[in-house]
């Protein structure tokens, strides 16, 4: 069932919305800055991953590049919107509105192997499926996203989703919307709920955020917010939820209001999912079981396999842990192979594990590999644009952007970005998926 906000938007407010939206979806449509380049070549280009990264990638260079020969790579058939997955899970979208078809948005003219890649040889310009199929590239664009690190939780099984009070927004559609039958049953008496979050690098990082603003806001809703006590459990050091500062304080001071009480650096290493119990570790080594009603479990993170155990993955410094593309934060060109990039979460950039990120670097990565492919050096550079839409109860939202230093990078003027409003709600729950399906084809 969905329910609607029962603090509506006042009649001049959503006047204002509705005006604005326009505005709105012209901003996040906006095109580049600098007019891509044309290329005649008839090289061979390889895509692994046909998410968001990938196809907005080909659907650029089939533009770009008419004459080249375009393979993408991977055998997944659904496409999912992913950054619709907290709305599903929050009980406010369907879970049709996450779901379509992979083959509704691949351009013409691209060739499609429907198998996963098992190995990538940069050394010889191939890769390897996992049919065994052994394919050769000129150029290479990995866009492979992220593998989930469920197993990394002793105990942890992605199909006990929605039992026993466990959620997790970030498996599958139908795992969103089990998380959602799980918080459901968990508001209707209240308890004890324990929110979770990670160290290391994420997709989507504010999703735990968001999930736990609407935990509370639901159990606000049904009566029971006071007969329940929220625990937020971060990996992070003390005081710290999110990476940019101004962000973070200012959620802690929300949710301080709400009486969330926070336990830092604290991970999850274990769940008795029948006994509904989660286990912490702290550095020291000490181990802190903690029992639940409803548990919101986020996995660790890091690159496939098909990366991590290859030479393309970072081999030193912060990134290296993770297996994450040794790419250059600037220019997104591999730093060891000039005839390989990489667009969205596998990345080993600072920031950038969102919808939004990819929505600017995808026409850059075009860019500068079609200069690239014609002997030319990559000019455009990325700054890390990263956005994310921090619900922070039912109708309302503040719109977040920022690069890779942290600053803020507002690009909407009616919407103040620490300033929840009705209007940075509206893109998120109306705009922004249109605005994705745009990218999606290479529209913008």
């Amino acid at each position: 069932m969905t329910h609607r906000p029962d603090q509506r938007p006042s009649r001049r407010e959503l006047l204002r919305t509705l005006g604005a939206a326009p505005l709105a979806v012209s901003a996040l449509q906006a095109a580049p800055a600098v007019q891509a380049q044309t290329s005649a070549s008839k090289a061979h280009i390889v895509i692994a991953g046909s998410g968001l990264g990938g196809i907005a990638v080909a659907s650029r260079l089939r533009k770009l590049v008419p004459g080249a020969r375009i393979t993408i790579v991977d055998a997944k058939q659904e496409h999912n919107y992913q950054p619709g997955y907290t709305l599903v899970a929050t009980g406010i979208w369907p879970i049709e509105k996450v779901r379509n078809r992979n083959a509704e948005f691949l351009p013409d003219g691209v060739e499609w192997v429907q198998e996963m890649v098992a190995e990538f040889d940069p050394a010889s310009n191939s890769l390897t499926t996992t049919g065994g199929r052994k394919i050769g590239y000129d150029f290479l664009v990995v866009a492979t996203g992220l593998q989930l690190g469920y197993d990394q939780i002793q105990g942890m099984d992605v199909a006990a989703i929605g039992q026993n009070g466990l959620g997790s927004v970030y498996a599958s559609p139908e795992a969103a919307l089990a998380t959602w039958q799980a918080m459901d049953a968990f508001r209707a008496k209240g308890g004890q709920a324990v929110m979770t979050l990670p160290a290391g690098p994420l997709k989507c990082a504010g999703a735990p955020l968001k999930m736990t603003f609407m935990l509370a806001d639901r159990l606000r809703q049904a009566g029971t917010l006071d007969k329940s006590k929220v625990d937020f459990f971060s990996g992070l050091p003390d005081d710290t939820v999110f990476g940019v500062k101004s962000v973070n304080d200012n959620v802690l001071a929300r949710w301080k209001a709400t009486g969330i009480q926070m336990h830092y650096l604290s991970k999850l290493v274990a769940v008795d999912l029948g006994g509904r119990k989660a286990v912490f570790t702290t550095p020291e080594g000490e181990r802190n079981e903690v029992a639940y009603d409803f548990l919101h479990l986020v996995p660790p993170m890091r690159a496939p396999d098909a990366v991590k155990k290859s030479d393309l993955a970072a081999k030193e410094g912060p990134m290296a842990a993770g297996g994450w593309l040794e790419v250059s934060k600037d220019t997104l060109q591999h730093k060891r192979y000039p005839n390989v990039f990489g667009v969205g979460d596998i990345n080993g950039t600072p920031r950038g594990k969102t919808a939004a990120t990819v929505k600017k670097s995808a026409p850059l990565v075009a860019h500068n590999l079609v200069r690239v492919i014609d002997g030319q050096p990559a000019d455009q550079i990325f700054d890390g644009y990263t956005s994310c839409p921090m619900i922070v109860r039912e109708g309302s939202a503040m719109l977040i952007e920022f690069d890779y230093d942290g600053k803020l990078t507002p690009s909407l003027p009616m919407i103040e970005p620490l300033q929840e409003s009705f209007m940075a709600w509206f893109m998120k729950y109306r705009l922004l998926k249109p605005a994705y399906i745009a990218v999606l084809k290479g529209r913008v």
